[in-house]
């Protein structure tokens, strides 16, 4: 198989990878930092009504599950590739910032979240997890 190909593939495992991380942490987030009572976290409109209601540690879940399921897809991707390694991790990176920038429009959160979570949590964790993903053994 050709070296761009199977580059491709490594990247989409990352990506799917990331997301199941992601999903994990967003699944369990509750459990660990329970949302304000009478507070549905399951639903967009749930959220949207409760959303004056919750703090900033309220956000701290979903920041690290962000984070978290980037660096995890960019490491496996720069792990995985044989050459420009950085450079798949990356696109990892961007291509969990396309979901974070849909998220933002899709699901009610502050704008002091929203701007911390796209810069933060997605193009920086994928440079991180490329690099880490680089180093040998």
């Amino acid at each position: 198989m050709n070296e761009t190909l199977k580059s491709i593939f490594f990247v989409l495992i990352g990506l799917i990878i990331g997301a199941l991380v992601n999903m994990t942490i967003i699944t369990i987030g509750p459990s660990i930092i329970p949302p304000p009572t009478d507070v549905d976290v399951t639903t967009v409109e749930g959220l949207a009504a409760g959303i004056h209601l919750m703090e900033p540690i309220h956000f701290l879940i979903p920041f690290i599950a962000h984070a978290l399921g980037t660096f995890v897809g960019a490491l496996i991707a720069a792990r995985m590739c044989k050459r420009n390694k950085l450079k798949y991790a990356l696109i990892v990176g961007f291509l969990f910032l396309l979901g974070g920038i849909s998220m933002v429009m899709s699901v009610p959160s502050p704008l002091w979240f929203n701007i911390t979570d796209l810069v933060l949590a997605y193009i920086p964790m994928a440079w991180l997890g490329g690099k880490i993903g680089i180093q040998k053994n």
